[in-house]
């Protein structure tokens, strides 16, 4: 059974930037694509950003720009980059393998999940 660990969380101040990664049991490449969702308290959970295998990025509009995902195919691994962090950002942030885009443009989450890590952007 596939196993997808994060990592990175923590507590940062308005500005900061954090690195979140995503450690997978099983080579990244043999899923569609990756993404990274997050939910804060009393809200849905959302997606963050999500890359397919071929490299096709998305990105939510509130966080274009300021956050980048990135691959390590050698590692198994796969990052968020996250500079000039808000409180807005302040929520669990979950690592999906599975995730992919319809014909239509619309992505959608796969299956599988972490267990989640706390970003929290407080002064």
């Amino acid at each position: 059974q596939v196993r997808l660990v994060e990592s990175g969380g923590g507590l940062v101040q308005p500005g900061g930037s954090l690195r979140l990664s995503c450690t997978s049991s099983e080579s990244i490449f043999s899923f569609n694509g990756m993404g990274w969702y997050r939910q804060a308290p009393g809200k849905q959970r959302e997606l963050v950003a999500a890359v397919t295998s071929l490299g096709t990025t998305t990105y939510a509009d509130s966080v274009k720009g300021r956050f980048t995902i990135a691959r390590d195919k050698a590692e198994n691994m796969v990052y968020l980059h996250m500079s000039t962090l808000k409180p807005e950002d302040t929520a669990v942030y979950f690592c999906n393998a599975g995730a992919g885009r319809f014909p239509s443009g619309t992505w959608y989450s796969g299956s599988v999940w972490g267990q989640g890590t706390q970003v929290t952007v407080s002064s």
